[in-house]
């Protein structure tokens, strides 16, 4: 579970709550047309910018905004390390079935141990980022239309509701649920755009730029093993990809 994407929704929808009940209660906030016309109209919409398996698949995206999958280099930095140091003592066939972090480390590395060259290696290991990212952008795309086409959600409420009430000008029992239409749909754009998908979105790009840092970094690590580098300069090479406070840390604990 991520702390900061946690307490921030939950944060910013206490503050949200709290204003609306110290300004007389939730339930003036509450309006079905209003939520027909923005969420209800909004999920279409979004639907029908991605292919299905991309609008579905999209929402397990976004369960990953809360529990990420993070990428830990510093112990891969140890594997690497460890790794290099057996294969200059006992060869590289001797590190078959050696115990790895994750897949994407594991089929490099027996890529290398059935004799693939690193060039080999890494062109097709780069086309697995490539295709990562693709993906992710992808699901990242659908998150995006939310963003952009719920607020247009709500404007296209609000002109209903105006339109609603300058064409019932003469009943004044109308003019104040056709206003609570078209105020209440651009609060709800306002609302799925910038408290929902606006901040998940960016949370999976800082996901994805973090997960392709860590795949660069197994694939620079393999390929030192396959030249019979040493763990000390695997090492020194793959402190670079981490923040100084961090480097620091793994020189003195070596």
């Amino acid at each position: 579970m991520d702390i900061a994407t946690l307490i921030g929704f939950l944060g910013a929808m206490g503050m949200i709550l709290g204003a609306m009940i110290s300004a007389g209660g939730i339930g003036p906030f509450i309006d079905v047309p209003s939520i027909l016309i923005v969420f209800g109209g909004a999920f279409f919409a979004v639907m029908y910018t991605a292919p299905m398996g991309v609008f579905l698949g999209s929402f397990g995206a976004m369960a990953k905004a809360f529990m990420p999958k993070a990428p830990k280099p510093e112990a891969l930095i140890e594997t690497m390390v460890d790794l290099s140091n057996k294969a200059r003592k006992d060869g590289m066939m001797a590190l078959e079935g050696a115990e790895v972090p994750d897949k994407f480390f594991g089929k490099g590395l027996q890529m290398l141990v059935d004799g693939a060259d690193e060039h080999k290696m890494a062109k097709q290991m780069n086309q697995e980022i490539k295709a990562m990212k693709a993906r992710h952008a992808a699901a990242q795309g659908v998150l995006k239309a939310w963003v952009d086409i719920a607020p247009a959600m709500g404007m296209i409420g609000t002109l209903i509701g105006l339109v609603q009430m300058l064409g019932n000008m003469a009943d004044p029992k109308s003019i104040g649920p056709a206003m609570a239409v078209a105020l209440l749909t651009t609060l709800y754009g306002a609302f799925i755009a910038n408290v929902l998908f606006g901040p998940m979105n960016t949370k999976l790009e800082g996901y994805t730029g973090d997960e392709v840092v860590y795949r660069e970094m197994v694939i620079e690590g393999l390929r030192n093993i396959a030249r019979g580098e040493s763990g000390r300069n695997v090492q020194e090479q793959l402190l670079a990809n981490l923040p100084p406070k961090a480097q620091a840390k793994m020189q003195d604990a070596a």
